[in-house]
């Protein structure tokens, strides 16, 4: 049966929310405390957009695909409603317990050398004078160790290579502690579980030509007073959706000044009967001319190990699909578990977001020379057109957190454009 076409408010122009991840959900909650009619209408079979528990691997077995750490905990507003939920929290130990190289176990001293990389790094990545390096030059001083460093910390934490992220905008990122949370996917749509939203209905155009705004959507057109878009910049730089008239030039620059990482996990349903996952802990594996995956092996307790990588040759990956993807993280894992880990994977699932027509990437990135991208794509359009979303987080930015809160930030900027 055809899905029934959405209608505006017989009361007048709701406000539209385009999207249905955090920032969107967000959105929408704060509108509805403030009495003003929205239309939330998402593309994907569910809401919370890169916050998702995959449950592909068996119910015994999920894993979050997306984001898993609450990060500067002190300030999330995640934090105080994961411990009111009575979320599961684990610790992390910051450090591999295994590192292989090519294959082979790493000697003590290629393991301290590694380390040894990371000493000082902070300080390096701080940017000093004109301009705005990208991590890899501001590394470059500190040797091939550092350098080395500022890639595995760009590609396992950003999922982007490090010359092309902003060491500006990087430096203005919050810290704080890291609460790893089981099921932050469950987490964010158990939490906005009573908004109404109208799923499987994909945005292909916004006009914001008149006086009201004209949403098009594959089960009809919506007339909005105000639009609140919350798609990935991913979706809005590969032309996603129509904008007409098209976006003003500082919108279209900010645009230019972001790109999306390519962070991606690769699932690995393992047999208990053959590997204690537990027992070995989170190990690293290098590769000449390969990606680094860091393993995260049990997670929770589960009978798991999920690969985590970024960067281009993330990309490659994604691209290569979902059996290439398995295929690499169980070759790898042999080389750290060596005979016991003959027919140990049971099942594999890529998280490739890279290749996700929804999300066309991870989390956003600012490269080199535009930091001040994220605070320019925060600027509405015409009054009427208004985006939000982790990517306009400032230094909440590429977080759950970041997104949840630049979503209420949009919420009264729309609000007070509105008058109410």
């Amino acid at each position: 049966m055809a899905a029934p076409a959405l209608r505006a408010s017989a009361r007048g122009c709701p406000v539209v929310i385009v999207g249905a991840g955090s920032a969107g959900l967000a959105a929408a909650a704060s509108l509805r405390t403030a009495g003003r009619s929205f239309t939330l209408v998402e593309a994907r079979d569910r809401i919370g957009g890169r916050a998702f528990t995959e449950r592909a691997l068996g119910p015994d077995c999920p894993f979050d695909a997306g984001a898993e750490y609450i990060h500067w905990a002190e300030r999330n507003p995640w934090a105080p409603i994961a411990r009111q939920a009575g979320a599961r929290f684990a610790r992390e130990d910051g450090w591999a317990r295994t590192l292989t190289i090519d294959g082979r176990p790493a000697s003590d001293a290629e393991k301290a050398r590694r380390r040894s990389g990371f000493s000082g790094l902070d300080a390096l990545l701080e940017p000093k004078g004109a301009g705005d390096p990208s991590l890899a030059e501001a590394a470059r001083v500190g040797g091939p160790d550092a350098e080395q460093a500022a890639a595995g910390l760009s590609r396992l934490s950003l999922g982007e290579d490090p010359d092309r992220v902003s060491a500006i905008d990087y430096a203005r990122l919050w810290s704080g502690s890291d609460l790893w949370v089981d099921g932050y996917g469950d987490l964010v749509a158990r939490h906005f579980a009573d908004l109404p939203v109208s799923l499987g209905c994909p945005v292909r155009a916004i006009d914001w030509s008149g006086r009201d705004v004209r949403v098009e959507t594959a089960r009809g057109a919506l007339t909005a007073a105000a639009v609140i878009v919350t798609v990935p910049v991913g979706v809005l730089r590969a032309g996603g959706i129509r904008f007409t008239p098209a976006l003003p030039d500082a919108a279209l620059g900010a645009l230019d000044g972001l790109r999306m990482g390519a962070y991606t996990k690769i699932g690995l349903r393992l047999d208990p009967a053959k590997v204690d996952a537990a027992a070995l802990g989170d190990a690293v594996s290098l590769a000449t001319g390969g990606p680094t995956l860091y393993f995260e092996m049990s997670p929770f307790g589960r009978s798991l190990a999920v690969a985590n990588l970024g960067g281009d040759l993330a990309r490659d990956l994604c691209r290569a699909g979902e059996p290439a993807a398995v295929a690499l993280a169980t070759e790898r894992l042999g080389a750290l578990l060596g005979a016991r880990a003959r027919g140990a994977v049971l099942a594999g699932r890529l998280a490739g977001w890279w290749t996700d027509p929804h999300a066309r990437g991870s989390y956003s990135i600012v490269t080199p020379g535009h930091a001040d991208a994220r605070d320019r794509l925060r600027e509405p359009v015409g009054g009427r057109v208004f985006f939000a979303g982790e990517a306009l987080a400032g230094g909440g930015a590429m977080t759950v957190g970041g997104a949840t809160l630049d979503g209420e930030r949009a919420a009264r900027d729309v609000l007070k454009a509105l008058g109410t």
